[in-house]
């Protein structure tokens, strides 16, 4: 009986528990979960006969490294930063392990001595990183394999509310870390490359520079740059390619009234908020502009930002100038923002989430230019069951089988971009609907 690990339940393990549990009965495998909330844990696992759990401390050691040394394979459901920690564990005592994270310029501080252990540190196997890597790569090495010159790749994904669900005016609700959908892009320089010419958005215009995006039978999307594309020029082999932009998809609209918060300093975690708890949202939003709480800060915000009236009806529906308070003790403009939407988008016990993912290529063959558009939607079961829990969960789980059964013999830090992962995970993902659907044009 092999025996995997799994530490942390959050919101996206629910799937590759499920599925863990699916065919243990065939694997021969006992799943363990820990997490800091153990009730959360017994909830993803259902108390099933294949599974234990225990409340976990993912920075105690001692504890981290026992239940390590015990398994067979590590998959770390942990927020990324805790990733190294697990991996230098694994590595430490012989074990295989998956996360769905980007490998951090740290984790690669571990390559060698990893290989030098026969140890696997199998990164970005979610869905984004993961499945957009395994769907892109398949293509490129399809096209290469065709002779053809690849010109421009750009590739999109967004975790979306299901248009079934879709009831507010942000076209949106949280279906991830809901301080990371606050603090996207915060603090850095989205970098990308477009005709042959390195291009650079500071944060502060990140949501400026969108891309509009449609796909056939769910509609127009924005698209805005990921944070550096330039790494996966290399990544990808495509080092000579002209265009690469990869990025994250919103519904029409979103961009233009995020960026108001992003304008305003909503979105600033750079400094804590003096008494909070003791301040209203029309008085925070006031602060950041030569304004008075008792001015009309509606009209205030309009004209010092030039607010055009569909994204201001979504920053009144979201309450930044209500006589509501803050409702934090402590915490920067993004900790309250993070709180507000967490009220405003929340995911009801009916809604379904949706995932979209869109990749475009143009290149040259036999003398013609094409475009290839693929795209990928899939929509939640139910509250639990989204589908941002299964196309980050499903592929961890496949791959952990073919860890635990020897179809994967690779040592090292790896990420989902060479055929003996890629193949078989999307062959398996084809099975529960999660798959592609590729049109062709010549430009």
């Amino acid at each position: 009986m092999k025996k995997i690990l799994v530490l942390g339940a959050g919101r996206s393990s629910t799937d590759l528990i499920h599925y863990l549990i699916s065919v243990s009965e065939e694997k021969k495998i006992k799943i363990r979960v820990g997490d800091i909330d153990i009730e959360m844990a017994r909830q993803r696992t259902g108390n099933h006969p294949a599974t234990e759990c225990f409340a976990l401390n993912a920075s105690d050691d001692e504890q981290r490294r026992n239940e390590i040394s015990q398994a067979d394979l590590v998959i770390s459901m942990l927020p990324a930063l805790m990733h190294v920690a697990v991996a230098k564990d694994c590595i430490a005592a012989g074990k295989n392990v998956i996360t769905p994270s980007y490998v951090s310029d740290e984790m690669w501080t571990l390559e060698a001595e990893a290989k030098s252990k026969g140890v696997l540190l199998l990164n970005e196997m979610g869905v984004d990183p993961g499945i957009d890597h395994m769907s892109a790569m398949k293509i490129i090495h399809h096209l290469e394999s065709l002779g053809a010159v690849i010109e421009s790749f750009e590739s999109f994904t967004g975790g979306l509310i299901a248009p079934e669900s879709d009831d507010n005016p942000w076209n949106y609700k949280i279906t991830w870390n809901p301080r990371n959908v606050v603090l996207a892009g915060y603090g850095g320089t989205a970098k990308y490359q477009q005709d042959g010419e390195l291009k650079f958005i500071p944060y502060h215009r990140l949501f400026e520079r969108i891309i509009p995006i449609n796909i056939d039978r769910y509609g127009s999307f924005d698209g805005y740059a990921n944070r550096d594309s330039l790494k996966y020029r290399k990544i990808y082999g495509l080092e000579n390619i002209p265009t690469l932009l990869r990025g994250t998809l919103r519904r029409n609209g979103f961009c233009k009234a995020w960026n108001v918060l992003v304008q305003l300093g909503l979105t600033d975690d750079s400094f804590e908020i003096e008494n909070p708890n003791n301040i209203t949202w029309r008085q925070l939003t006031a602060s950041f502009l030569n304004l008075k709480s008792t001015d009309d800060v509606v009209n205030g915000v309009r004209n010092d930002l030039n607010v055009d009236a569909v994204s201001m009806e979504k920053l009144v529906w979201l309450g930044i100038f209500s006589d509501e308070k803050l409702d934090i003790e402590k915490g920067t403009p993004a900790v309250a923002l993070q709180k507000l939407i967490e009220k405003k988008w929340i995911l009801d016990s009916n809604d379904k989430d949706m995932l979209v993912m869109w990749h475009r290529f143009r290149y040259q063959l036999n003398g013609k230019r094409i475009e290839l558009q693929s795209s990928m939607v899939d929509i939640g079961l139910s509250q639990m069951n989204t589908a941002m829990s299964r196309t980050v969960g499903l592929p961890i789980g496949i791959a952990a089988i073919m860890v635990l059964e020897g179809k994967l013999k690779l040592t090292g830090i790896h990420m989902p971009v060479i055929p003996e992962i890629y193949i078989p995970v999307l062959n398996e993902l084809e099975k529960f609907n999660i798959r592609f659907v590729e049109t062709t044009m010549e430009l």
